[in-house]
């Protein structure tokens, strides 16, 4: 996918979850922020970012942080788009076939999960989870606690129970990373749900990302090492 009109800045402060200060041209804007994560290792202050102009000068935050620069990474931070991009590569048949009937949010116990597919006889649940924690080329999931990410995991189980497969795409949002990996130090429980999942049948599937300041795909697995 692509993004218009994106411009460059500098990082200077996060004040909420939502709202950067960037400067821009020599000047201090207050910008949108696409991810309501921690990211501390991502936001450094004075690090290289990527702002897409929403072109409506009348909008509180005019522009939305897209990427930032960490060493010789781009890593896009653009949680609001990933699960178009899975869309995308999905209906490419790269997983199922092209003929799959794909919906998105769909409704299973007591989560909603990101995609349900139907190919064929096969009826399918598929959860996606973007990744933008990275260390030393070994790339991490989650970047702080996520109940809601283990309560997927285990809905993910029961679906299973009930005769659909199951999936849960990692999509890692930068390249050059060798290995995907539960981040056990921050959420033992998801690590060990992973786990609990991978070997109850529940599929785990990690791919990696071209990345540009104006252009984001889906490009390469990554090893998986839980």
């Amino acid at each position: 996918m692509h993004y218009t009109k994106v411009i460059e800045g500098v990082f200077l402060s996060r004040p909420n979850r939502f709202i950067a200060e960037v400067e821009i041209n020599g000047a201090v804007e207050r910008v949108h922020v696409k991810n309501t994560g921690r990211c501390r290792e991502l936001l450094v202050p004075g690090c290289r970012c990527s702002l897409s102009d929403s072109g409506n000068p009348e909008r509180k935050t005019r522009y939305d942080l897209i990427a930032v620069q960490k060493g010789e990474l781009l890593i896009n931070m653009d949680s609001q788009v990933v699960n178009t991009l899975v869309e995308e590569y999905l209906k490419k048949g790269t997983l199922f076939s092209k003929d799959a009937l794909i919906r998105r949010e769909v409704t299973y116990g007591k989560s909603r999960f990101d995609f349900y597919i139907e190919d064929g006889a096969r009826k399918i649940f598929l959860e996606v989870k973007g990744v933008t924690l990275e260390n030393s080329g070994v790339a991490a999931f989650p970047d702080a606690p996520t109940e809601r990410g283990v309560k997927h995991l285990k809905e993910l189980c029961a679906a299973l129970k009930e005769g659909f497969e199951s999936y849960v795409f990692f999509v890692i949002q930068m390249k050059g990373v060798r290995v995907f990996t539960p981040n056990d130090v921050t959420h033992p429980a998801f690590g060990e749900t992973l786990r609990f999942a991978a070997g109850q049948g529940v599929k785990i599937i990690a791919m990696d990302c071209q990345v540009t300041p104006d252009s984001l795909w889906i490009d390469a697995p990554v090893e998986i090492k839980l």
